[in-house]
């Protein structure tokens, strides 16, 4: 939550809440200017996350990051934590940006900057759809039966950054 609330203020921004769940009132309360689209599916989802201009991304926890791939895949740059699975799907400065996990301030320094710099943001949106166009659900799960595949074997596994 408290990386959502130090955005409040940032000239030129509206925040716009996607989803739902327990955590839902104390987040109106915190971040009473900002807009809560409640749970949202099918075609309301993409077009929510397609209408955004960047997505703001603040869970330190995640591995698979299907949310980010959507943001992604909808041309929408995203803004995560440098730490999990945000690791390999946001490259910085290419189709999103990544702040250290457990400094808010720098995400709004970020969020700040692609307000002000259009000409950016706009490169960052063409790249963030091409950067997630070959992550299938095929390409990922034979991705991961080759990772099985090398620890049966004994092979030592070196995951890398996105590139």
């Amino acid at each position: 939550m408290q990386q959502l609330k130090v955005l409040t203020g940032v000239p030129g921004l509206r925040l716009v809440v996607v989803g739902d769940g327990p955590s839902r009132a104390r987040l109106g309360r915190a971040l009473p200017g900002a807009i809560f689209l409640g749970f949202q599916r099918g075609r309301a989802l993409s077009e929510a996350v397609a209408s955004l201009d960047v997505f703001v991304h603040t869970g330190v926890d995640e591995t698979f990051c299907q949310s980010i791939q959507e943001a992604l895949a909808s041309g929408v740059p995203v803004l995560a934590p440098a730490r999990g699975g945000p690791l390999d799907l946001v490259r910085h400065d290419d189709n999103g940006w990544l702040w250290p996990a457990g400094e808010p301030t720098v995400l709004r320094e970020q969020v700040r900057a692609l307000t002000e710099d259009r000409t950016r943001l706009a490169t960052m949106r063409l790249r963030a759809r091409a950067s997630v166009l070959g992550r299938t659900w095929e390409s990922v799960g034979d991705e991961l039966i080759g990772h099985y595949a090398d620890v049966i074997r004994g092979r030592d596994v070196v995951l890398q950054p996105a590139a």
